[in-house]
């Protein structure tokens, strides 16, 4: 936790950057003595505040590691225009390879609690016969699938989702294409609940197998993007030269194959994939499967999303992308553990509509 002298000091390098001391100290004079901003610093490098330069010349910015884990207004932050909010506007190349690799996404507290969710629900399913899990993973599946494809603009109900999924009829009045990525949700789901080793370890490969399954009959071409996309509702822009993207998705599948922590491995493939934008489309569906497959490989309660807003999910991600903060979305995460833990798999559900 950050002291008042220290939040001062952080916001104003923050709204600043890059900025030098006596710049600082000018803004910040009434509540601290040079000394003590000097000390201040010192001991909120290299954490907190980046220094660049030496001498006279040193200036301040804020830290990788700050910008992923600082809290959020995130009414605040969508109340600015996209050009108000200092966003980052292209691919942050040194965010897998130095950043990331170098922190825990979970605290203490946070790793107790969902070892906590994770020891009740081994004990949820311990009881449960092969049929009853097997109905328990296929209501998840047809929330997963409903909810994944909503965040997509997907306009079936949950209800119209069900339906298609168990007996394959269509809704009346929907468009063609809504059902196809429906039911391929179905089916990529179908795909890694049979070979629950396909994705360890994670490969681009393996990746863009799971990719190919969610986009078959949708016109949508497969595999690694070969020119540049834009993402609607920022001014960010993934990579666009091939290389490059392969290259950042091999340095994503070594961070995650590099870690023991099933959380971390999960969440890095749902914030990662999303983030590189390795496909023309089907980005964020392939994240969410391919986070689940790791979950279930490793006897892990998968995550429907049910309960969580799509314009919430969307706000987290694109936070992500402008700021390289994942706060809002490891809540979600969290969240959507402790939903799923209870709502499903469970004889006496805590979790109610």
């Amino acid at each position: 936790m950050l002291n008042k002298k220290q939040q001062v000091i952080i916001d104003f390098v923050q709204q600043n950057q890059p900025v030098d001391r006596p710049t600082i100290y000018a803004e910040v004079s009434e509540l601290m003595g040079d000394s003590t901003l000097r000390r201040l610093l010192l001991g909120m490098t290299p954490e907190l505040i980046k220094a660049n330069g030496l001498g006279k010349a040193r200036t301040y910015s804020i830290s990788d590691s700050y910008e992923l884990f600082a809290p959020v207004d995130l009414e605040a932050y969508y109340n600015l225009l996209p050009e108000e909010r200092n966003a980052k506007k292209t691919f942050n190349l040194n965010l897998i390879s130095k950043t990331l690799s170098q922190v825990r996404l979970f605290t203490e507290e946070e790793m107790e609690h969902l070892n906590t969710l994770h020891t009740k629900y081994t004990k949820n399913i311990a009881p449960l016969s092969k049929s009853e899990y097997k109905n328990e993973l296929e209501i998840l599946a047809i929330d997963l699938s409903w909810k994944s494809g909503e965040i997509e603009g997907n306009t079936y109900t949950l209800l119209e989702t069900e339906v298609l999924l168990k007996y394959r009829e269509l809704a009346e009045g929907k468009k063609q294409e809504d059902a196809i990525m429906l039911l391929n949700h179905k089916d990529a789901l179908d795909f890694i609940i049979a070979e629950p080793d396909y994705l360890n370890p994670i490969t681009i490969r393996s990746i863009e197998d799971i990719h190919s399954i969610l986009i078959q009959k949708l016109g949508i071409e497969r595999n690694i993007r070969k020119r540049g996309v834009g993402v609607g509702g920022t001014d960010y822009k993934p990579l666009s030269v091939q290389a490059q993207i392969v290259d950042a998705m091999q340095q994503m599948c070594d961070l995650v194959n590099s870690r023991d922590n099933v959380f971390e491995k999960a969440l890095f493939l749902l914030v990662l994939l999303s983030y590189i934008q390795a496909f023309n489309d089907g980005n964020k569906r392939t994240a969410r499967i391919i986070s689940n497959a790791i979950l279930m490989e490793n006897g892990y309660c998968p995550l429907s999303y049910r309960s969580v807003k799509a314009s919430d999910y969307k706000k987290a991600m694109l936070l992500f992308y402008e700021q390289n903060n994942i706060t809002e979305f490891k809540k979600i995460f969290i969240g959507q553990y402790e939903y799923a833990v209870n709502k499903y798999f469970n004889l006496d559900p805590e979790v109610t509509e």
